[in-house]
């Protein structure tokens, strides 16, 4: 069963819990049983406070996996109303990018419709993203950047949009400085500058520019990213950000004749 035909799963909600859970429970047609947990299990990224019935954290039902596919829809549905309207080229593109079945299409656009339609704010959820995987820099900065390829699918990107990744990133815990570098991958008509995606400037030592490029390319792999809770759906994704840190790294490395 692909992420998409689990996260609308009848205890899917319970075993995510929190914010995210409860829009799982509410598309599901499930009301969510609020016993507030204080959670200790480093599954969850360590401690923190979330909602769950005694639902078995093995098996088909990966929370971490769920979390991540789950906050990507529900993120980009509050991003939807940032600018006021959902294009058509923004629907079809997460169709196609995140490789929803047919048969999923429904249940997706449920959990999309009902969290567009919730009066709370997209705080909450990011929070909670956010909890579930700290210090896993590589997932969150993989979720904005879903969000991303969300938002640029009809070739430009609403202000609003901007101020709203933005804001999501700061939840996430990144500095501005990581956010341009997020933002710049997607936006710039010139492509990325090499040396931002490395996280460097140009007056770093090429020590420190092939030490970047290991430690991203380590924490970046798609199996590494799969095993930490990436959905397998998210693979093209995770592989497109390898190819943008190694194509950094191939120009630096020609630029400045290191072996």
């Amino acid at each position: 069963m692909s992420i998409w035909g689990k996260i609308i799963g009848g205890t899917a909600g319970f075993a995510l819990g929190g914010p995210l859970g409860a829009i799982l429970g509410a598309a599901a047609g499930h009301v969510v049983d609020k016993i507030k947990v204080i959670a200790s299990d480093p599954r969850l990224g360590g401690s923190g406070t979330y909602y769950s019935d005694q639902t078995n954290f093995t098996g088909a039902q990966d929370p971490r996996q769920i979390a991540f596919a789950t906050g990507v829809v529900i993120l980009a549905a509050k991003m939807a109303k940032v600018d006021g309207h959902v294009s058509r080229d923004e629907i079809d593109a997460f169709k196609r990018v995140f490789h929803i079945p047919p048969s999923e299409v429904k249940n997706v656009g449920r959990v999309f419709d009902m969290a567009k339609a919730s009066p709370d704010g997209f705080e909450p959820y990011a929070e909670q993203i956010a909890m579930m995987f700290r210090g896993e820099r590589a997932l969150l900065e993989g979720i904005l950047e879903a969000l991303y390829q969300i938002a640029m699918a009809d070739g430009e990107l609403h202000p609003a949009e901007k101020d709203y990744l933005k804001k999501v990133a700061h939840i996430f815990g990144f500095a501005d400085m990581d956010f341009d570098r997020v933002h710049q991958a997607h936006t710039s008509s010139n492509g990325p500058d090499p040396y931002q995606q490395l996280g460097l400037t140009r007056d770093a030592s090429d020590e420190e520019l092939k030490a970047a490029h290991r430690k991203l390319s380590r924490e970046n792999h798609p199996d590494a990213l799969m095993a930490k809770g990436m959905p397998p759906e998210f693979i093209a994704q995770a592989n497109d950000k390898m190819a943008r840190i190694n194509a950094a790294w191939d120009q630096i490395s020609k630029e400045r004749g290191i072996r």
